[in-house]
Formats: C-alpha cells, sequence, structure tokens
C-alpha cells in the first residue's frame, strides 16, 4: 500500500468500490471524484461496467475527463436519452448522486431549502432522483461534509430514504441506498435504515464526523478508510486525472 495518498484520492477509491459486484449496469456518476471512481472501477475490479461519455456514446474506455467521446476514448456502443428510461425503469443503472440535505434516514434534498410555500432557495430540483431511487441501487457523494447538509429532517424528498421506501411497501422493492461517501468518512445503514458510520478516513478525527453531522451518529471504533493500492494511484494520478481536477472537489 501506499501511505501518501491525498483524501480526494482516498474518496475515488471509495467511490469505485460501490461498483463492485455490480455486473454489466450503466455507471451513472455525478460530480469529478464520482466520475474518476466509475472510471477506476472499470479498469480495475469491474470491467463489465458501462460507461457513458456524458452524452449519447457506451465506452468501452473512458474518453480524457470532461470531454466527449470525440476527444478520445473507445465507443462500444451508443443509447439516445430516450432509452436511458428504460435503463433505469430495469434497474440497469447505478447512480452515485450530490446532495444538498441528507437526513438520518438516508432521505436527499436538492430542490429546495426552507419551506416548500417560500422557499430561502431554488435549488436544481428533483431531477431524476426519485426515479433512480425507485429502480436501482444510489450512491450519494458529499464534497463537503457539514450539519447544513446532514439534518434531522430534509426541506423536501427528491431522493427517497430507507423509512418512506419502507412505508411505501412492494411499490418500492427495488429501492437500494448503498453508501455516502464524504470527503471526512463513508456511510452506510444500519438494519432499521440509518445512516450509520463504517469507516472514517485516515487523518479525520472521528469526532468531527459526529461535529459535522446533525444527527446522533456513533463514531466510536469506526474502522480507517482503505488507502488506494499503488496501481490505482498511477491510474488516478496518470491516466484518468493527470491534471488534478480530483483537487477542486476535495483540496487534501
Amino acid at each position: 500500500m501506499t501511505a501518501d495518498a491525498t483524501i480526494a484520492e482516498i474518496c475515488i477509491a471509495a467511490c469505485s468500490d460501490t461498483y463492485k459486484e455490480s455486473g454489466e449496469v450503466l455507471a451513472h456518476a455525478v460530480g469529478t471524484i464520482p466520475t474518476i471512481g466509475a472510471r477506476l472501477a472499470k479498469l480495475t475490479h469491474s470491467p463489465d461496467l458501462v460507461l457513458s461519455d456524458g452524452e449519447a456514446f457506451m465506452m468501452s474506455e473512458p474518453p480524457p475527463l470532461g470531454k466527449s467521446a470525440a476527444a478520445g476514448g473507445v465507443i462500444e456502443g451508443w443509447a439516445p436519452f430516450r432509452r436511458i428510461f428504460d435503463i433505469v425503469a430495469t434497474g440497469r443503472r447505478q447512480s452515485m448522486m450530490g446532495a444538498s440535505q441528507i437526513d438520518r434516514y438516508g432521505n436527499q434534498n436538492i430542490s429546495l431549502i426552507g419551506d416548500w410555500n417560500k422557499p430561502k432557495r431554488q435549488l436544481i430540483g428533483v431531477r431524476g432522483a426519485p426515479g433512480n431511487t425507485a429502480n436501482h441501487r444510489v450512491d450519494y457523494w458529499v464534497s463537503r461534509h457539514s450539519t447544513r447538509l446532514f439534518v434531522e429532517s430534509v426541506d423536501m424528498v427528491s431522493g427517497v430514504g430507507n423509512d418512506r421506501a419502507r412505508a411505501a411497501g412492494p411499490v418500492l422493492r427495488f429501492h437500494h441506498l448503498g453508501v455516502i461517501v464524504t470527503n471526512l468518512a463513508v456511510l452506510g445503514y444500519d438494519g432499521d435504515g440509518r445512516v450509520t458510520v463504517l469507516s472514517v478516513h485516515p487523518g479525520v478525527d472521528p469526532q468531527a464526523v459526529a461535529d459535522n453531522t446533525g444527527f446522533s451518529l456513533d463514531v466510536l471504533d469506526a474502522p480507517r478508510t482503505r488507502i488506494p493500492t499503488d496501481e490505482e494511484l498511477r491510474l488516478i494520478r496518470e491516466v484518468l486525472d493527470p491534471r488534478g481536477a480530483r483537487t477542486r472537489e476535495v483540496q487534501n
């Protein structure tokens, strides 16, 4: 193992790990670090993972970060936007989304902050979050772990949490929340569907995870998040992100 991995690179490896044993599904990654993580998974432990160039082409080898298939990569298929709905509805996609708020049961908000009738902030809307959380596994990426984001109750539900999915019954039988990767830790869910700590990143004080979360978390005895291997670091630094775009989301 290499000891000089940055927090950004540790987060990339954690994002990559979410695709282990996923098989042949379409990776949907929102954000720079999740995108690099999906591509790292494709080049290492999950070769059957299907990557998109962000437009309509499916790639057997990823294009340069932030570029479409026209700038590089190897095209292996084509899926116009209308087909994405079929892929989602049949559960053949796995998504890592962002969040403006997440509560203790994994309910996610990306739509508004404040009262529904007169919000303080209008955000991007629910987007694909309801369909994603109803049909396939969803993980979340949080670049700045804070009490403003991890809240007791979200102002609006965009992505469905474990409590609401359980209450909905069979209609949400394909609901599957995976993990939440943040700049401080990797979070998961306990048997009751509540957010719990799976690991704390090396160099991070576990108490900082609790202090920056707006609901109670047990951080005692939390293991350390794994450090990327030498080969993973080489791929991140030399192949996938040689310009260091990962540092724009996590700076240390």
